[in-house]
Order: structure tokens, then C-alpha cells, then sequence
């Protein structure tokens, strides 16, 4: 793919941001762990991540959970500890506004802590799944995570251990969900990638895809990522939850211009 030279926004400068998604006409968001971060949720790889302290390949993986469950929810009752009290922060809300202002048609998560959802967004694709749930892989049963909190690990109706639903190493992304949101970021004339460095696969994917298809990239981020200056069109530079209430903010403001004879 030939190099895009990225507008880099500092100090605010949002209008042509602002332009490209007032008209828009089929917008959707990627969105990572960085937009979770204000609602005290940290990341899995950065400095303090949970994967310093637990092996993935060890403690997230399918065959832990097959031969050692409760091994693996050693790590899930601490993760789920962090996550069930979180709520959504400014940025999710902000995404919430875009669908209400039909900027956004569906938002595309590598997130599992479901708050998309908590805040209100409608049309969320969670490619890892929620944390917030549980699944029995024996009768295919799922519960709330909550009502399992002392439970460690939790146990179906039928006997069989709980396991998270979501994907573990070592499984596949559910094909219904790969193939929606390949179909959505095909369909985008708008995307904003928000809070992901968009290096995990088969995520990592969705902006090339809609790039190749003539999408307009917006990427939100408070450092450069590998997509920055080869697939972003747009590059604003800061935390999701600063920028993107920005955005609102200007959406509203050029709507109700726009309205004015």
C-alpha cells in the first residue's frame, strides 16, 4: 500500500475531522483497549498490563481452560474484579452520540469489557466477545457474570465449570462477527479507529480493508501507531476520551449552523 502522509492535529484543530463526519454516510468505529483506559481499565500489554503479571499463552488460553479451569480463573476472577465496576467514560458516550446522530451505523470493539453497550451504543460487534457473560461449553447456557462473583471458579446449572464468553488463545473469532464487520468496514466511507494500535489480527485487518474500499480513516490515539502515515487519512493526536466529546461538540455545532436560514 503506497504511504499516506497523515494530517496531524494538535492543540484541538478538529474542523476538517468534523467535516468528514458531518457527511459521512455509513461511519464506523475500531475501537481498543486505549478507549477503556478512562474508565480505569487497564491494557493487557502495556506497562502494568495484566499480562505482566499472568502468561497469556498459560492463563488465556482454551487448553488452560479444558485441562486446568481453575487455573484460568485465577486470572478471570481478577480481571472481572477490575471490569464489572467500571463504567463508561466520556469517550464511549460520545460514541453513543454519533449513532444517535447517524454519523455511526456500528462499532467494531476488540474490547471485552462491554461497555459500549453499558453506555447505550446499539449496534456494537464485539470481536473478542464480553466478559461480562458466561457460557457453558457443555449445554451452551450463559449467565450473567455478576451473579458468579463468588463463585471461583463458577458452575453451570448442569455442573459443567463456566467459561468467559470470550475468545480465548487458541480460538477462533466467531465466523458471524469476522464476517459483519468485514462487511461493515467494506460498506464505510467514514472510519474512526479509536484507542487501538490495530496490530492484533484478524482486528488489525478492518482499517485496510476499508481503506482499500476508498474509506476516509480517522485515527485517534495519543502516540502514532503502525496505521499512522500509511493507512490514516487523519491523525488526532490525544486521549479518545478528550477528542471525541471534541468532535461531538463540533457535530452539534455545524448541525444546528447548518439548520439556521
Amino acid at each position: 500500500m503506497s504511504l499516506v502522509t497523515p494530517m496531524v492535529i494538535f492543540q484541538g484543530d478538529l474542523a476538517t475531522a468534523i467535516h468528514e463526519l458531518a457527511k459521512c454516510k455509513h461511519g464506523v468505529a475500531l475501537t481498543g483497549a486505549g478507549l477503556s483506559l478512562a474508565s480505569g481499565i487497564p491494557t493487557f500489554r502495556g506497562k502494568g498490563g495484566l499480562w505482566e503479571k499472568y502468561d497469556p499463552l498459560v492463563y488465556a488460553h482454551i487448553q488452560c481452560f479444558l485441562h486446568e479451569p481453575e487455573k484460568l480463573w485465577q486470572m478471570q476472577k481478577e480481571l472481572l474484579d477490575v471490569i464489572l465496576p467500571a463504567k463508561p467514560n466520556k469517550a464511549h458516550e460520545a460514541l453513543v452520540t454519533m449513532e444517535r446522530m447517524k454519523r455511526l451505523a456500528c462499532i467494531i470493539t476488540q474490547n471485552v469489557d462491554g461497555l459500549h453497550t453499558v453506555a447505550g451504543s446499539l449496534n456494537v460487534l464485539e470481536f473478542h466477545g464480553n466478559k461480562r457473560r458466561l457460557v457453558c461449553l457443555n449445554c451452551s447456557n450463559r449467565y450473567p457474570s455478576e451473579r458468579y462473583l463468588e463463585q471461583c471458579p463458577p458452575r453451570c446449572e448442569c455442573g459443567a465449570i463456566l467459561k468467559p464468553d470470550v475468545v480465548l488463545f487458541g480460538e477462533q473469532i466467531p465466523i458471524d462477527v469476522l464476517m459483519r464487520s468485514r462487511s461493515e468496514a467494506s460498506q464505510a466511507d467514514l472510519l474512526l479507529v479509536a484507542g487501538t494500535s490495530a496490530v492484533v489480527s484478524p482486528a488489525s485487518d478492518i482499517p485496510i480493508l476499508a481503506k482499500n474500499s476508498g474509506c476516509f480513516i480517522i485515527e485517534i490515539n495519543p502516540e502514532i501507531t503502525p496505521l499512522t502515515g500509511y493507512v490514516s487519512d487523519l491523525f488526532l493526536q490525544g486521549p479518545t476520551e478528550e477528542i471525541l466529546p471534541m468532535l461531538v461538540e463540533g457535530l452539534q455545532s455545524k448541525t444546528n449552523s447548518d439548520r439556521t436560514p
